[in-house]
């Protein structure tokens, strides 16, 4: 190994995690309690890592005299071409030292377990309308995690509040300038906030404008809750993101809400005039923004223009899609690409269209009910000679006005799908399953696919693109 000295250290006597007030939140539990630093779990052959001998198992604990806590740590002190790294082998219970090299523009070549690897930050508020607060008792622990980790925001695009950032922390993102940084804003009047998030909702816009101040760019997101956060304290937060030009995107997405809970009966998916409301009192700010920014900023969910029942704006409006993930352009990305099969490749939709003929073969698309509507859009680019339809699940594992594809569960979906699918290809859409193929219900994929196998169902599983759902068809 390359290293250049080797102390004996027991790795329950690595550096402990430091502990911050009770001000912000504690780290929760890592994955590995007595285990400090990064776990590597591959390493490139020949590259400067396995030069080294950097193995998988081993963890690095610090980077240039800083302990190795995120990715960020990692990016920030490997920028250059040589790093100074202390490394635990497990095998022996030794710490060595040496220093990692690397050629101009070469990758370092070594894969760390996750992102964070001091455990998660997670959230110290009350927010009414937490998804996680509203989840079935049966649900899985880890679907109950309530992270609100800033390094996450800029690391992956998860949306934070900010409330739970001490001053060193704040001081650190700055320094780096981590940006754009993606933040849960909800609404921008004390009274309003505490009511949503509760007593800790100042400190997110103390931050939220040091970061502005900073020069930090923000992705700002609204959940908007019908009587508490809309009308009048809405065109208030709109604003103030109008005064803002630092928050360059702005999503309103409208409450969603489960069974599973008892404060909310009611949202925008059944009030159709109300959901048109939302649409107009952004119209004025969207065509500002266009004017003076040249970008349209303030941007509906696309639930919104399903639940008021108009089109969704064209593609030039939402400004590159920065929120696309959350819900923010994705029917009208499909529809587009719809239209450019229609119009480009109608030979490949006629191609796979009369194969499925041939076969006698019919196609269930399947997808979450506020999307159906759109995926019919793709069906009907087959002749009528092909059967291809969408089939919209309800969601009754979650209830209240969950309907959207990415929630579906392999208990609903087994439920509703026909018992005889002979001849069928069932078009599953990935999204219903997480990185370890996991359903929300708990299923696996693999057993979401043999019990329609057992039906007589060809199962394809793939991404919820018309290109590639038309590519899954053809093969």
């Amino acid at each position: 190994m390359g290293f250049e000295e080797a102390d004996t250290m027991p790795q329950s006597s690595l550096p402990t995690v430091p502990q911050y007030a009770a001000s912000v939140a504690n780290y929760c539990a890592s994955r590995h309690p007595d285990a400090e630093g990064a776990l590597v779990i591959s390493v490139v052959p020949e590259s400067p890592a396995d030069d080294l001998g950097i193995e998988p198992g081993m963890r690095v604990l610090s980077v240039n005299g800083h302990e190795l806590t995120d990715m960020i740590v990692w990016l920030w002190e490997t920028d250059d071409l040589e790093a100074d790294l202390e490394v635990f082998d497990p095998r022996d219970n030794t710490v060595a030292r040496a220093t990692i090299e690397r050629f101009p523009g070469e990758e370092w070549g070594v894969e760390f377990d996750g992102a964070v690897f001091d455990g998660m930050r997670t959230c110290v508020n009350a927010c009414i309308f937490c998804f996680m607060n509203m989840l079935p008792k049966e649900s899985r622990d880890s679907l109950s995690i309530r992270d609100d980790d800033y390094r996450l925001s800029f690391l992956q695009g998860n949306f934070v509040t900010l409330t739970n950032m001490s001053d060193a922390e704040v001081d650190d993102a700055i320094g780096k300038m981590l940006s754009p940084m993606n933040v849960s804003l909800h609404a921008i009047n004390p009274e309003c906030r505490r009511k949503l998030i509760g007593r800790n909702a100042p400190r997110g816009i103390e931050v939220l404008e040091r970061f502005l101040d900073a020069g930090i760019e923000i992705h700002a997101q609204i959940v908007l809750c019908p009587g508490i956060n809309d009308g009048d304290e809405l065109l208030a937060t709109l604003e103030y993101v109008e005064q803002h030009p630092g928050i360059t995107s702005l999503a309103i997405v409208p409450l969603g809400f489960t069974k599973h809970q008892k404060r909310f009966t009611t949202s925008y998916s059944d009030d159709v005039e109300g959901s048109r409301a939302v649409v107009k009192l952004l119209e004025p700010f969207q065509e500002r923004a266009r004017a003076t920014r040249g970008c349209t900023v303030f941007q509906l969910a696309d639930e919104f223009y399903v639940d008021a029942e108009l089109d969704v704006p064209p593609a030039e409006t939402y400004d590159g899609f920065p929120q696309f993930y959350d819900g923010i352009g994705m029917l009208r990305s499909f529809l587009d690409e719809v239209e450019e099969l229609r119009c480009s490749h109608m030979d490949d939709v006629e191609r796979v269209g009369e194969y499925l003929s041939q076969r006698d073969a019919s196609v269930i698309v399947v997808c979450g009910e506020a999307a159906q509507r759109t995926f019919d859009a793709f069906c009907a680019l087959f002749s009528s000679n092909a059967q291809v339809l969408t089939q919209a699940i309800k969601n009754e594992y979650f209830g209240g006005n969950v309907n959207v594809t990415g929630l579906i569960c392999a208990c609903d979906l087994l439920a509703q799908l026909p018992e005889d699918l002979s001849s069928a290809i069932v078009l599953i859409p990935e999204v219903i399953y997480n990185y370890d193929g996991l359903t929300l219900d708990g299923e696996t994929r693999e057993f979401v696919e043999r019990s329609l196998a057992a039906r007589g169902a060809c199962v394809k599983t793939c991404v919820s693109s018309p290109y590639k759902m038309l590519d899954e068809l053809g093969e």
